[in-house]
This record gives C-alpha cells, structure tokens and sequence, in this order.
C-alpha cells in the first residue's frame, strides 16, 4: 500500500487533464453488488481531533483536502475480509443474484464487492435505449422456443415481457391478474427479472415492480431488497429523493449497504459534496470501511480532483483496506493518461507483487496509454498478449483489438483481425470495425461493413447507425451524414442522446455551430431526455474560441438546467471564451468557490487575464 500510496503522490501537483475512454466498460450494465458486507468492525481508540493529522501531508498547496475523512473512530475490515471483490463489467445498475442457484445461496454467501463502475470511463451515460435491443430479442426467442426452456425459466421470461410491454401506470394491474391466473412467485424468478428490467435501462418499470411487491406483499423485504429500492429511486426520481427514502426503511434494515447504494449514485452523478456527505454519514455510522467504498471515492476523485487520490490511498493503509484490481486498474488509467508511464508501470509492478494478474480491462487500459504515449512497440506487446494463441476462441477481446490497432494507425492488423470474424460478426464487433475504419480514414471500408451489418439486422435502430455517423461527424462529411440522418428517419425513427450527441459533433465539425446549438436545444425539448456531457461541451468549446461569450454563457446555463453540476472542463471554456474576446469575467473565481472548483496552474494564469480588477503598468500609472 505504501508503494501505491507513493506512486499517487506526484498527481497532487499535476494540472492534467485527463479523458477516459468508455470502450471497454460501456457494453454491459455495470452492477452495484446487492449482498451484504461481511467485514467486521474494529475499534482504535477516539482521535483527538476530527480531522486526521496524518493526511496534512498528502495536499500539497493553499487549499485543503475536502473533509471526508473526518471520523471519531477508526474503523477497518477484518483482516482478509471480502472487501476486494474485482469490480469488473460495471455500470450504473443494481446487481440482483443472477440465477435461481445463486439465489438459493443467500445473501451471505456472494461477493458483495461486485459493484458499480466505470460508468465512465465516459462523461455520459445515456445509452439509447435500442443498444439493448439484441438482448431484448434474444430473450423473445427464449419464449418462443418453449420446448428447450424449462417450465420455471418460461414463467420467468414470460412476467419479464408482460412487465416490459405493459404501460408504466399499469403494471401494478398487469402483476394482480398475472396473480390471479395462478402463476407464482418466488425470489429467483424477481431477481430474473429485475436484473433484465436494469439490463435495458428500464428502472422506471422495474421501480413500478419493486412498490408492487412490497404493497401486495408477494415478497418479504430484506437489507438487498431496500438497497436496490434507494438505487432506483436515485435513477428515476433523483439523489434527494433516494436520500429521502433511507430514512423510512426500518431501522432493523438501514445497514451500510442502503448508504453504500446512495454513495455509488453520488458518484456516478460526480456529485462531490452530495458524496463526501454521505460517506462522513457512514463513519458517524460506525460503518466498516470496504474496498468497495475506497475504490467508489477513487472513481469519484479519477474524475473530478486527483489531487484527493493520494488522501483516498492512505485512509486505506491506515485502516487495512486491501486494494483489489479494480483499485489497481484505476490507479493504472489515472497514471497512464497523465502520460506518468513510469508511475504506470510501477503500480503495474506493484499489482504483480500482490498476486494480481491484470485482466483484460487492464491491460486494455495499458495498451491504450501506451499508444496514446507514441510506445507503439509496448502497445503491441501487450495486445498480443491480450490476443492470446487463438483469437477465434477469444472473441470477446476482438473489438478492443480493432479500435487499438487503429489508434496505432496498422490498418493491416485492423484488417486481420476483421477477418477472424468478417463471415459471422457480432453487433459490437462490426460497431467497432466501423469505427477502426473511420479513424484509419477508410471511409469505403467502413461503409462496407456497416451494409453488411444492417442486412443481417430486421430491426436497424439508432445504435447501429450512430458509428458511421461519428466517422462521417470526423470527416466533415455533411453530406453523407444528412443523408445517413435521413436514412435512419425512415427506419423506427427512435434516436436518443447518442444520436444527438453524432449530429452535433457533424455540424460543429462541418463549421455550423448555431445549427447544432438548435438541433441539441429542440431534441432535449421534444424528447424530454438529457443530453451528454460531451454534446453541450462540443457546442460550448466551439463558441468559446469565437470568443461569444453570450452563447458560452448560454450553453453552461443550459448544461445546469439539464442536470449537470459544475465541472472544472465548463469553467475551462467558460473563461476560454472571456480570454478569446479580451473581456473582464467579474465574478468568475466566486462563481468556481461556489461549485468546489479550484483551478489548476494554467487555468489559474488565464483568470489573471480575465480578472477585471487585475493590475498592470499602465493601470498603476493612472491611479
């Protein structure tokens, strides 16, 4: 832990900015683990103060740490506890116990470190709700060959589909008659169904469920069943909301996990103050400290204050945390795109020295900041050992092969490995041939695989247009993407965020920014859906360097109201936009205070230019 605690210490004084890659995590719903926690609690006598001394040391400047670790008492895991579950496929979604077996386990008995994630290693999570689409239908095939599945896991897939089909305000009535008609209930066949509702993104039905099985009493509520309550309160109604709720579970039920849940919300909203609340309301409740919730505040801080990483790390060490490799893959994609390839390295080495082998994510993660760093020759090493002896039996590593290859720009091996799987593709391997193409600048060659992929598709949706989209959106292709846009009007005519977000970037990259201003605003407006992060940024970064501070204004307001706290990426553009026009920004450093914003080393030079009150030669001499 030292070791990892020293390789953090140089990210205290960087100013880098950091862009995280969503590949490898975006494809399957990333899971909050649902069980309960079986560390125990140790504790070490009362601090004298409410802050611990020893952390001082671990931020270094004029401002101080935020005081999450403030604590009365110390608590830690048991030594060797299972508090180092590898939070690995993870989104924004509630785990449930996968199958009927699992769920016979008990809560005890699983892993409760499974997690929430990376939703992002992207500023979104706004998947279209059609990128699910190849699931939905895998599971109508399930019912549909009602000879081959057994008789539990039919009833299963058929309250899935009346669930998913029914209108949200009627589903308690849809549940009553399903009742009614004899059918029965019992927890692996809600979990079934659970999980698949949060598969899809349709949490709205799935807390329509919940109520109903608590209401009509067809389930008996335990700590899980609460916490996965709070987690879709959170998605659907809103972070107070959720907060609200905890304080009406029974107390007997109100344990860690409730708050865990809440925590893993704060964070995957980038909800600083609402998070570090939270967790000081754990230690006040003498909760224990869990990998999982160390490796929540360091996904927390990777995105929004690295300088906080080295504080997280040695809360770790003082309480006997052990780190697992999720702990290990951030620490490794924060180095590495601090372009720290010896720091990387080191952590790498580290994580070895433990007993932890990287998994495919992390050295995804390796391999991308070693290109990305111009090590083209490390890059490679690690992708063949990612590839393996036999790659067809190793499919599922074949997309991050595509987009690596063409980010090393060896159209050869983009090709080779296309070849594996050119005669039988899966969805997600053509998106990404698409995509690997764009990026090598061969537009033909992408287009080609994109044709083939809509004629073994009945039902083309948004999802599986939006790549060419992106490649016609970087080539300033306006032509070829209004066409595109039209074509895919024809179809089921349901696009979200993701489309949005490809139409901006094509006009912004086309030179029409006031076009993709309007078409963002009017989506938002008539769809009632939030837009991503990227998209406002996109139309604001685009205004700030034309110096228009009104639209820049404009556009930051705008990201408010949708929902979006301030981040430091907005102020950035935002004070962009004052230096470009040569214009005073009165209030600006008040304004940044006020959201918990600090600048960095160049951000701080650029509020020297615009500070209205700032003080020159010429001005000294006329006072």
């Amino acid at each position: 832990m030292w070791a990892l605690r020293r390789a953090s210490v140089p990210l205290r004084n960087r100013g880098v900015s950091m862009r995280v890659c969503s590949a490898p995590f975006a494809d399957l719903e990333q899971t909050i683990s649902c069980m309960q926690d079986k560390a125990g609690i140790s504790q070490s006598p009362e601090l004298t103060s409410d802050r611990c001394p020893s952390l001082n040391g671990f931020y270094r400047g004029k401002h101080d740490s935020a005081n999450i670790f403030c604590v009365r008492r110390s608590l830690s895991s048991q030594a060797g506890a299972k508090s180092s579950g590898e939070e690995d496929n993870l989104e924004d979604g509630f785990s449930e116990l996968e199958a009927t077996d699992s769920a016979k386990k008990g809560v005890q008995d699983v892993n409760e470190d499974e997690l929430i994630s990376e939703a992002d290693f992207s500023e979104d999570d706004y998947d279209d709700a059609d990128s699910s689409k190849q699931e939905m239908e895998a599971l109508d095939a399930e019912v549909d060959l009602s000879k081959s599945v057994s008789s539990k896991r039919k009833a299963a897939l058929a309250l899935y589909k009346t669930i998913r089909e029914t209108q949200d305000l009627s589903i308690p009535n849809a549940l009553d008659k399903w009742i009614a008609e004899g059918n029965e209930l019992d927890r692996a066949l809600i979990i079934f169904v659970m999980r698949n509702l949060r598969k899809l993104r349709m949490h709205r039905k799935a807390l329509q469920f919940s109520v109903w099985l608590e209401s009509s009493k067809q389930l008996e509520f335990i700590e899980s069943d609460y916490a996965s309550r709070v987690d879709l309160i959170a998605k659907v109604h809103g972070l107070q909301k959720a907060e609200n709720y905890i304080e009406k579970i029974p107390k007997s039920f109100t344990g860690e996990l409730a708050y865990r849940t809440l925590l893993a919300n704060c964070i995957q909203a980038n909800n600083t103050k609402k998070a570090e609340k939270v967790f000081n309301k754990m230690r006040d409740l003498e909760f224990p400290l869990t990998t999982f919730v160390c490796n929540q505040l360091l996904l927390l801080y990777k995105r929004t204050d690295k300088k906080k990483i080295a504080d997280v790390l040695l809360l770790m060490e003082k309480e006997n945390v052990k780190p697992s490799l999720f702990t290990y893959r951030v620490l490794i994609d924060v180095k590495g795109r601090s372009n720290d390839i010896a720091g990387m390295e080191h952590i790498l080495e580290t994580m070895k020295a433990e007993g932890i082998e990287p998994d495919t994510q992390t050295q995804y993660s390796l391999a991308r900041n070693y290109a990305f760093a111009g090590l083209k020759e490390k890059a490679e090493a690690v992708l063949k050992e990612m590839e393996g002896d036999n790659l067809e039996e190793n499919r599922g590593i074949i997309r991050d092969l595509l987009e690596l290859y063409a980010v090393l720009g060896q159209a050869d091996e983009v090709e080779r490995v296309w070849k594996i799987c050119e005669s039988n593709p899966w969805t997600v391997e053509s998106i990404a041939a698409i995509e690997a193409w764009g990026k090598l600048g061969k537009i033909e060659e992408a287009e080609a695989v994109f044709e083939n992929m809509l004629k073994a598709v009945k039902k083309p949706s948004a999802w599986h247009y939006n790549p060419l989209l992106k490649v016609y959106a970087n080539h300033k292709m306006l032509t070829k993407g209004r066409d595109l846009i039209k074509r895919m009007g024809d179809g089921d005519g349901k696009i979200g965020p993701r489309t949005w977000d490809s139409v901006v970037k094509l006009y912004v990259k086309a030179g029409e920014v006031e076009k993709a201003d309007s078409v963002l605003h009017k989506a938002a407006q008539q769809n009632q859906m939030k837009p991503m992060f990227e998209s406002y940024m996109a139309i604001m970064d685009e205004y700030a360097k034309r110096g228009d501070i009104h639209n820049t204004e404009k556009i930051f307001l705008r990201m408010k109201q949708a929902g979006y706290n301030a981040r430091f990426r907005q102020f950035q553009a935002l004070i962009q936009a004052y230096t470009n026009a040569k214009a005073p920004a009165y209030g600006i450093r008040e304004r940044m205070q006020a959201e918990n914003i600090f600048p960095n080393r160049a951000l701080a030079a650029q509020l020297v230019q615009v500070d209205a009150f700032r003080k020159t030669a010429a001005s000294d001499l006329l006072d």
